[in-house]
């Protein structure tokens, strides 16, 4: 697989890749008002000798705080090494659990980020020339803006789709001949449906891959395969990233999910949610990230809430891996107990996706005293109903009500899907 040269990380050594980050820390050091305040001892960091005293030393970094930084200092905080007028590049995060926040990038920050999605390109198969579709808004939140620019540096035809309705998408995919599909999972599932409904056929689709980002899913077996099923066998390929760090992973070589993270960008840990203590290799835990690069508006440290199994090991160069087994779990701030059972979304829409009958579903919370129950509606036959009800007790120990309404009456989603309410 193709890999932009200066990322390789059997080139440079963990030393090497120490020496740069030094070199990082002590820019911070001097010009970034936030991690001056978050963390005093980053003005002796060039005493420090590597990765582990880094990792004992420096204190994790949270959403929460980088949004009250932004709170009492409006609009882009302190978080920012270089002055504003260094600074071309504006995005907000989704708001998923919040009010957006700003993410300002320079030049230089930004070309870091396109070359992490160069390796994410090439190794997805993105060769020059050929078609790339972007089936995303186009808004101010980071999406797949770096995609879209590291493919045209790539010398891909790169085509966006904002502004532009499903069935406008799809047209423009099928009459362009569009040879990869960058959009969330949910999207590409959704996408079928407006075909089947717009009496567009599928079945002479151009496409080699669906490259997909945004959410949990991409990596699970169940949501993968109806994707690849409902697109005519075209292959399904996995990403991870953030507003707050960048272009993180690509999906493990073999194309069986699971994520693989750029260890020359990025400085990752896996640590007990509760404990903050590393967690055993192969145990859930939350994904830690420190940006390499980026040096505009970095964070050290910064804990994701996303949940994943690791694999350490080796590559077949010699590369050491930091691998993501069945990519992002789910989330921190996601779980909820019912009836002493630890439940995820993620856990549950990979079970509701291994039928295919399943048009769309919802989850319904309810608080009962002090005790929490669910409902879940599926478009599908009160049958299917009846057999994601039992897969769902066989899965979980957990009888969770599932009850059938007819197509067309759930929400539909382009970008993050929010089917929990």
């Amino acid at each position: 697989m193709e890999q932009s040269a200066d990322l390789k990380s059997a080139d440079q050594p963990d030393t090497t890749r120490w020496l740069k980050f030094q070199t990082m820390l002590s820019e911070l050091a001097k010009k970034n008002c936030f991690q001056q305040l978050h963390w005093p001892g980053i003005k002796r960091a060039h005493q420090l000798t590597g990765f582990a005293q880094f990792q004992e030393q420096c204190p994790f970094t949270t959403k929460d705080m980088l949004a009250v930084d932004r709170l009492d200092n409006p609009h882009y905080g302190t978080n920012l090494t270089y002055p504003l007028n260094h600074y071309t590049r504006f995005h907000q995060t989704s708001g998923t659990l919040g009010a957006p926040m700003a993410w300002l990038d320079t030049p230089d920050d930004w070309q870091w980020m396109l070359r992490n999605w160069d390796v994410v390109l090439g190794n997805a198969g993105v060769q020059k020339s050929e078609k790339c579709f972007f089936a995303f808004s186009f808004g101010p939140f980071l999406g797949f803006w770096t995609a879209h620019d590291a493919a045209i540096q790539r010398g891909s035809l790169c085509m966006p789709g904002g502004g532009q309705s499903s069935e406008q998408r799809l047209k423009i995919i099928i009459g362009q001949k569009a040879e990869h599909l960058f959009c969330t999972p949910t999207y590409a599932l959704r996408l079928p449906e407006v075909a089947q409904e717009a009496g567009i056929d599928l079945s002479n689709n151009n496409l080699r891959t669906i490259i997909v980002a945004g959410e949990t899913g991409g990596s699970q077996s169940s949501v993968r395969d109806k994707i690849s099923k409902n697109w005519h066998g075209v292959k399904v390929i996995d990403h991870y990233g953030m507003t707050e760090v960048g272009p993180v992973a690509y999906e493990i070589p073999g194309g069986q999910g699971g994520l693989r993270i750029i260890e020359e960008s990025y400085y990752p840990e896996v640590v007990d949610p509760q404990s903050g203590l590393p967690a055993a290799s192969g145990e859930l835990g939350e994904l830690v990230l420190t940006t390499l690069g980026r040096t505009g508006c970095p964070v050290l440290r910064y804990r994701t809430g996303d949940l994943v199994s690791v694999k350490k090991g080796r590559d077949d160069k010699g590369n050491t891996t930091f691998d993501l087994m069945g990519g992002i779990l789910g989330r921190t701030d996601d779980m909820i107990v019912v009836r002493g059972v630890n439940l995820y979304p993620a856990s549950v829409d990979s079970v509701i996706r291994r039928f295919d009958q399943v048009g769309e579903y919802r989850v319904y919370k309810e608080n009962t005293g002090s005790m929490v129950e669910i409902k879940i509606e599926v478009e599908a036959e009160s049958r299917i109903a009846e057999l994601v009800e039992k897969e769902l007790k066989d899965a979980f120990s957990l009888r969770i009500p599932v009850q059938s309404v007819e197509r067309g009456k759930l929400p539909r989603f382009e970008m993050k899907a929010k089917r929990w309410e």
